[in-house]
C-alpha cells in the first residue's frame, strides 16, 4: 500500500488512465471488427450500400485510431500497423486483383 501522498496520487492517476485506455481500446477493437465484417459482407454480396458501409466503417476506425494515438493510448507504430491492416483488407475487397 502507498505510504505517502505522492504515491497515493500516482495510484489514482494510473487507475484513471487505465480506465480511459481500456475504453479507447475496446471501442477501437469494436470498430475494427465492424470494418472486417463489412468487408466480408461486401465480399459475399457486392452492392452499393454494402460498399458505403465498408467506407464508413473504415473512416470511423481510422478516426478512432488517430485519436487513440494522439491521446497516447496507442503507440504511433501500432496505430499505423492497424490502419495498414484495415486498408489492406478493404483494398482486397474493393479492388480485386486483375489477373
Amino acid at each position: 500500500m502507498a505510504n505517502n501522498k505522492s504515491s497515493k496520487k500516482r495510484i489514482e492517476v494510473a487507475e484513471r488512465n487505465r480506465l480511459r485506455n481500456r475504453t479507447y481500446k475496446s471501442a477501437l477493437r469494436t470498430l475494427m471488427k465492424r470494418c472486417f465484417t463489412a468487408c466480408s459482407a461486401y465480399n459475399q454480396e457486392p452492392a452499393a450500400e454494402a460498399k458505403a458501409a465498408v467506407e464508413t466503417s473504415l473512416n470511423a476506425a481510422f478516426s478512432k485510431i488517430d485519436k487513440a494515438v494522439k491521446v497516447g493510448v496507442l503507440h504511433r507504430n501500432t496505430g499505423a500497423n492497424q490502419k495498414s491492416r484495415l486498408s489492406a483488407a478493404v483494398r482486397k475487397v474493393l479492388e480485386p486483383v486483375q489477373a
